[in-house]
């Protein structure tokens, strides 16, 4: 159980101070929530679409489930899920299914649904099954602020 080298050096950098929570291995973000013992509404789990021009990271809560049409209305773009085969080389410090939402670290352009924002407190994947990072609101919102914001998701 480790923390990705990318996300802890981004964390880092950025002077975001965070707490680890451990858990049982899960496989999904729904199971994390539940042995974790926190709100599906307020662990932030990680979608990847891509389109011709690239990645994006779609962060939504894991209660929640993503509207494609309103990320396309937003994004002006028509994106689909990503193929799994490509995300051990776009997140290589991460196992799959655990990627974090901070796309900032990673150089990938970010989405985040504002429904996050509503929480006091955010989780989410530090890169495996087993580790979540806590941040305030506060500090979540620090880490996007350079993505787009919007409402495409819905709870499901």
């Amino acid at each position: 159980m480790a923390i990705a080298m990318t996300l802890q050096q981004y964390m880092q950098d950025q002077e975001i101070p965070f707490d680890v929570i451990c858990h049982d291995k899960t496989r999904t973000s729904n199971e994390t929530a539940s042995v974790a013992h926190v709100s599906g509404n307020c662990l932030a789990k990680t979608v990847i679409l891509e389109d011709e021009l690239g990645y994006v990271m779609v962060v939504v809560p894991a209660s929640h489930h993503v509207v494609m049409s309103a990320v396309d209305e937003i994004m002006r773009r028509k994106l689909t899920l990503a193929r799994e085969v490509e995300l051990p080389r776009l997140f290589t410090d991460c196992e799959l299914g655990a990627i974090p939402p901070i796309g900032d670290a990673y150089g990938i352009e970010t989405m985040v649904d504002d429904s996050l924002a509503e929480q006091t407190d955010i989780y989410f994947e530090a890169g495996d099954h087993e580790l979540l990072l806590h941040v305030s609101n506060e500090q979540f919102e620090t880490m996007m602020a350079d993505a787009m914001h919007g409402h495409f998701s819905c709870h499901h």
